[in-house]
């Protein structure tokens, strides 16, 4: 309880913005239900939920003193299955196509909004997956494993927005999911789509990845 306390009160900043600009999309959300009575964009609620679930749980993680080699690999392994789920909320987008012409200003400020909160919660539970990882790996094999993550975050989102497979499938229909993805594997030329958006995405994520880390080193050095 005592680590926790400390680790709010060294990022209480951190958490300040991030709750703020969680409240800010609340709002807007709020403002269009009003404005047209539609509960469309409800669901990005659940979808933000979720982006959250893998940030919670690396700040669970940090405020450890001590965690064992085997613990550290089950939280890893939750923490991978629920990660896709925040870069997710960018293919949100696409529902922007349903939007009718006076407000699609307002649905476009939405989801951008919930989408960049999407992204902010997956890089800093990257980040802080990093300092945990840290003591266990060499810096190459860190690297490695980073990039590693964030191409496996991009192929979970298609598996989402495409093949519409939840991170909790992996357990309640695992022998649909596992025969999908194999086939997806070993049949590249028969699902391009996925090999390409997996490719990209993937890149999208990478390159915003070097920017955070580069804005996180500059804090730093500033400091």
């Amino acid at each position: 309880m005592n680590n926790i306390k400390h680790l709010f009160i060294n990022r209480f900043k951190t958490f300040a913005l991030l709750s703020i600009s969680l409240m800010f999309c609340i709002v807007l959300l709020m403002l269009r239900i009003k404005f047209t009575h539609s509960f469309f964009y409800l669901f990005l609620v659940w979808n933000l939920f979720l982006a959250a679930v893998p940030f919670a749980i690396t700040t669970y993680l940090v405020s450890l003193p001590k965690l064992n080699k085997f613990g550290l690999l089950v939280w890893f392994c939750v923490w991978l299955l629920f990660l896709p789920n925040a870069p997710y909320i960018v293919t949100d987008l696409i529902h922007l196509q349903l939007s009718t012409a006076p407000i699609i200003w307002l649905d476009i400020l939405i989801v951008s909004t919930f989408a960049s909160n999407g992204l902010l919660l997956f890089y800093l539970s990257i980040f802080d997956m990093r300092t945990i990882l840290k003591p266990y790996l060499t810096a190459k094999l860190l690297n490695c494993a980073v990039l590693f993550i964030l191409f496996l975050s991009s192929f979970g989102v298609y598996l989402g927005r495409f093949l519409r497979y939840n991170s909790w499938e992996i357990l309640s229909h695992p022998k649909y999911l596992i025969t999908d993805v194999l086939n997806i594997i070993t049949q590249p030329s028969s699902h391009k789509e996925a090999w390409i958006f997996t490719l990209l995405f993937g890149a999208f994520l990478y390159i915003g990845f070097l920017i955070f880390k580069n804005l996180f080193n500059s804090d730093k050095n500033t400091l």
